[in-house]
């Protein structure tokens, strides 16, 4: 019996990138192949390769960017409907929650390993987010915490909510991390009266707060090694 061998080359252009990784493999696709994959088709005027070509396009090809787009600013594209949208920034929401499975016995000796360990959580926000990392006695993170989610220049902070859950976790001690959409990485005045607050009623309760790390796409501000918290 003959078995009929199907080409790439004669498959449509839609369905190239399906058959191509089935035949070689996820790692011989391009980006706008994998998008053209979720998407599943294209438009009367381009295949779902060409689209996904022309979006990259607009990106500068950089993932990144693409990320921060929202559904609305996909479906300006003439062929990527609501669905189609949402199939996109999902995918992507997975690959940046991928990220997330850090290890949980994670040592902090420094600001950079808190900044290595919680940067992940701010990629791609074009608004304010606050976390709280929790620390044992042995400085091993126990876990994170989302505090609040605000505007593009700020986020509210309640230092009620941040203590009831550091001591619902039993820490021993807490980092206090945000955002700056921005790319600014000076704090600023609310953002030092906020942590002086809070490192005194640490002190308090006797729940220190080791540092404070403003986080930007490409680098970190942290106000211990600043002198910012004594």
């Amino acid at each position: 019996m003959k078995t009929n061998h199907i080409s790439i080359k004669n498959l449509s252009e839609d369905d190239r990138p399906r058959e191509k990784l089935l035949l070689n493999g996820r790692s011989t696709l391009s980006n706008a192949e994998i998008l053209a994959i979720l998407i599943g088709s294209g438009s009367r005027e381009k295949s779902a390769v060409q689209l996904c070509q022309k979006i990259l396009q607009d990106v500068d090809n950089d993932i990144n960017i693409l990320a921060k787009k929202s559904i609305k600013d996909l479906m300006k594209y003439k062929g990527i409907g609501e669905a189609k949208a949402i199939s996109i920034i999902a995918a992507l929401e997975l690959g940046r929650r991928k990220k997330d499975t850090v290890s949980k016995k994670v040592k902090i000796n420094s600001s950079r390993d808190a900044y290595t360990y919680i940067k992940h959580l701010f990629e791609d926000l074009n608004h304010e987010e606050f976390y709280i990392i929790i620390l044992n006695r042995a400085n091993v993170i126990k876990g994170h915490h989302l505090i609040s989610k605000g505007g593009l220049s700020n986020t509210v902070a309640d230092g009620k909510l941040i203590f009831k859950i550091a001591i619902e976790q039993i820490a021993s001690a807490i980092i206090l991390c945000h955002n700056h959409p921005s790319g600014n990485l000076t704090p600023s005045k609310s953002d030092i009266e906020l942590t002086k607050n809070l490192k005194q009623f640490g002190n308090y309760v006797d729940l220190p707060i080791f540092d404070h790390l403003i986080v930007t796409d490409d680098d970190y501000f942290s106000f211990a090694d600043n002198g910012l918290i004594k």
